[in-house]
């Protein structure tokens, strides 16, 4: 049986096959969620513009764009993290922007230095512990390390882009020096070697496997809003830290979006970037998937609400993500963190 994706991603290809309108825009996302028809609904209620989809892992769609060339139908390119739209930047097809209203909303560490690509909500990167098995949890990234918690600790693998990313910025506050003994700490401190994804840190804990896990702040609160398997069941016994918060603030990521070089509809993919940072797209980020709004007073989900508020990183801009993400690897390979 074709599964409902399938035929979404098929009637995209159709309909990007077509001749070229005035009245759509293209977008290849990386974003993976079926309540996103609902923001490019209202995207279409409020402006005519037709959203046209293709939907696939961020690295696939690169090697797609990067196959389509000169004739690519992308407008708009968005990414679930900043390290693979730096590289998209890289392979030099996206185009910069030239928008008062993503200037006036948008923070600048959410923004590329040369506004290839900017931020459309965060993704911040908190700790969580057993509340009956650890007394005193790490308060900061740097505490990870402590042998203290020798053998208490789950946390993804180097691969993953958010761990990725959040290397690249200890290497872009405290040196590689200091990154490198650090990621020692981290490796000499695992409960068990790198396995799965941030739902199944938290999992981890719930199972006893380890008293401290790492991941991002939304994975927890889908725990709190429905029913995850694994999680939801012992959440209860979950505490959570946002990192220092004396000093640089909690590490966030951003799901990030951008224009193609190579557009057919610049003006169309334009309007979509403003939409993005617009009220109600920010309202949708919080609300739908328990991201944070990139800009100032926006509505947070009441999950997320519920985490307390914190102090973000908001000093370290967030292309030194990219910027720094090989030396990252680099320091991951030599310690030993798979």
């Amino acid at each position: 049986m074709t599964s409902p994706r399938t035929l979404l991603c098929a009637t995209a290809i159709a309909a990007l096959a077509a001749p070229v309108l005035a009245d759509e825009v293209n977008v290849y996302s990386s974003r993976h969620y079926d309540g996103d028809d609902a923001l490019y609904a209202q995207f279409t209620e409020e402006t005519g513009i037709t959203v046209n989809r293709i939907e696939a892992k961020a690295d696939e769609l690169l090697a797609r764009l990067q196959a389509e060339g000169d004739n690519s139908p992308a407008d708009v390119l968005i990414t679930v993290d900043v390290g693979r739209m730096a590289r998209a930047e890289a392979a030099g097809i996206l185009m910069g922007y030239d928008s008062q209203t993503i200037e006036d909303r948008v923070p600048d560490n959410f923004e590329h230095p040369e506004n290839l690509w900017y931020g459309v909500s965060q993704r911040a990167r908190i700790i969580f512990y057993a509340k009956d098995r650890v007394e005193n949890p790490p308060q900061t990234y740097e505490d990870l390390a402590d042998p203290a918690f020798k053998g208490k600790i789950c946390i993804r693998s180097s691969s993953n882009i958010y761990n990725q990313s959040l290397m690249a910025s200890i290497i872009e506050v405290a040196g590689e020096d200091t990154a490198k003994s650090w990621a020692e700490g981290i490796v000499a401190n695992m409960a068990r070697d790198p396995q799965g994804g941030d739902t199944d840190q938290l999992r981890g804990i719930v199972s006893g496997e380890c008293d401290i896990a790492v991941a991002n702040h939304y994975y927890f609160a889908r725990g709190l809003e429905k029913d995850v398997n694994g999680l939801t069941s012992g959440i209860d016994n979950i505490g959570w830290v946002w990192p220092n918060q004396d000093g640089r603030g909690v590490h966030v990521n951003a799901t990030t979006a951008a224009q193609i070089k190579t557009s057919p509809n610049h003006e169309a993919g334009a309007k979509l970037m403003e939409f993005l940072v617009g009220d109600f797209a920010q309202e949708y980020f919080s609300g739908q998937n328990n991201e944070l709004p990139v800009v100032d007073g926006v509505k947070i989900d009441a999950e997320v609400a519920s985490l307390g508020e914190f102090k973000a990183d908001d000093t370290t801009p967030t292309s030194a993500f990219s910027a720094n993400a090989g030396k990252a690897q680099e320091i991951f390979n030599m310690v030993g963190w798979d």
